[in-house]
């Protein structure tokens, strides 16, 4: 190979030898992380189209359901600040490759589920594993890449192919449910992890250690069990009533754990949430925009999931193919908005995304157990349309509203508060078509609090926001 397309580069990996890092070398390091994210993203929305049939095979009813969505994004938004902190501190290299090799684990696991219980559980495994991958994958990259133009390109790809995942699971999910069964959506992320791990092992270079860097324990145990007791009292609140004593006392509990989760970050030396951040004006405001969206999309997504395959009778592969239109929207539209945020400013930008996808959802309030798909689909559309317009601007005005040094932090915490939304979203609107004979009414209250929620989201940043200077 050519001395000028090599490069050495010291770096401990724990025998104390050095290796070279190569063009072709950093190339597949960069396929290894998108794989990583990739993974992750799939399986975000990959899940939705085999609901019915999981809920078929294994019983349970919608509160089931809804913990098998929860229990992902439960640990990831809950892990994914110290899993960061956790590759800074024993090489992002080591805590990747351990993150894919318990993902792939747990795939197995989720596919071999004989329950509804073992499922759940093989999935919170699954959503703490994804949590290890984002940051991390994030940190190698950052690492291959010394260029700085060379790093944009490289993240470039790494979030396309995420964003492709992410819009690819709905029909991915549907054929393969189609085709072979439900527990094949689990099985495809075998060959995807082990090929990440491989070129992960052989391609990636270690990053440097910092063992000074801490791990904020306890308040990583206070933020899962606040987020996992308030998403449980929403999701059972449906099912068993919310007077129930134990949805009270799940409120309870969340209140409590919130409480002594702020304590704890406002005391800790090394936080895994520096509350300092919320000293930033336009960093508060997104970050509670991202929670906004997530609640009122990810929530939406889960019911007409529901509604496609129960109420409208579409097969778990057509349910896919009505997903394409809405998954597809986003990345055209992504590619859009940082030009016409270059042009109105970035906050109104926001606001446009919100409302069109608002209107998007009141648009749907006439929908019924035999409404055509395609009197659907433009709104559908339009809900997409929107949240793909809003989503850079939001992700670039958090990042420029701290120092750069503090990006990374800025970063994990948008996802964890986006993710964080996520888990409301599907607590709240599962429980509302939770009711025996009350989908259609649930579905209605649904798509209302979908337009209220992302109405308040443009508000919070077209109002709250300063003047653009």
């Amino acid at each position: 190979m050519r001395a000028s397309i090599i490069k050495y580069e010291a770096f401990d990996d724990g025998a104390g030898a050095p290796r070279a890092s190569s063009r072709p070398a950093t190339a597949l390091t960069l396929a290894a992380m998108s794989l990583g994210y990739g993974v992750v993203q799939l399986d975000v929305t990959i899940v939705n189209t085999a609901l019915d049939a999981m809920g078929r095979t294994l019983g349970g009813g919608i509160a089931e359901l809804q913990w098998v969505v929860s229990a992902y994004t439960i640990a990831f938004a809950a892990f994914i600040l110290t899993a960061g902190a956790l590759g800074d501190r024993i090489g992002a290299k080591r805590v990747f490759m351990a993150g894919f090799a318990i993902f792939t684990a747990a795939s197995l696991a989720c596919a071999l589920s004989p329950n509804a219980i073992v499922l759940i559980a093989a999935r919170l495994v699954q959503g703490l594993a994804a949590a290890i991958l984002v940051p991390n994958s994030l940190a190698l990259l950052n690492h291959a890449y010394a260029d700085d133009r060379a790093r944009g390109r490289a993240v470039a790809i790494w979030a396309a192919g995420a964003s492709l995942a992410l819009t690819a699971g709905p029909f991915v999910g549907g054929a393969l449910i189609t085709l072979v069964g439900w527990r094949a959506i689990f099985l495809v992320n075998l060959p995807i992890g082990l090929m990440g791990l491989w070129l992960s092992w052989r391609h990636a270079t270690e990053t440097t250690r910092a063992p000074s860097r801490e791990i904020d324990l306890p308040g990583q145990l206070a933020a899962i069990g606040a987020l996992g007791a308030l998403a449980g009292a929403i999701i059972e609140g449906g099912a068993l009533g919310w007077d129930d004593p134990a949805v009270l006392a799940a409120f309870a509990s969340a209140l409590v754990l919130a409480v002594l989760f702020v304590r704890r970050e406002s005391r800790a030396a090394q936080p895994m949430l520096p509350l300092s951040l919320f000293g930033h004006r336009l960093f508060t405001l997104t970050a509670l925009v991202g929670l906004l969206v997530n609640i009122a999309i990810y929530g939406l997504i889960f019911v007409l999931s529901l509604y496609f395959q129960r109420i409208n009778g579409l097969s778990a592969w057509w349910t896919g193919i009505a997903f394409v239109p809405m998954m597809a929207a986003v990345l055209p539209v992504n590619l859009l908005a940082p030009r016409i945020a270059e042009r109105i400013g970035p906050c109104p930008t926001i606001v446009i995304g919100a409302c069109v996808s608002a209107l998007g959802c009141l648009g749907l309030l006439w929908i019924e157990a035999d409404t055509s798909y395609w009197m659907i689909c433009a709104q559908i559309v339009a809900i997409s349309g929107g949240l793909g317009l809003l989503v850079p601007p939001l992700t670039s005005t958090l990042l420029g509203s701290v120092e750069k040094a503090r990006s990374g932090i800025a970063a994990g915490v948008l996802n964890a508060t986006r993710q964080t939304g996520s888990v409301l979203g599907v607590a709240l609107f599962g429980s509302l078509v939770a009711s025996e004979g009350a989908f259609m009414a649930g579905l209605h209250a649904s798509l209302v609090v979908s337009a209220t929620v992302l109405l308040l989201a443009a508000a919070v940043i077209g109002i709250g926001a300063p003047p653009r200077g």
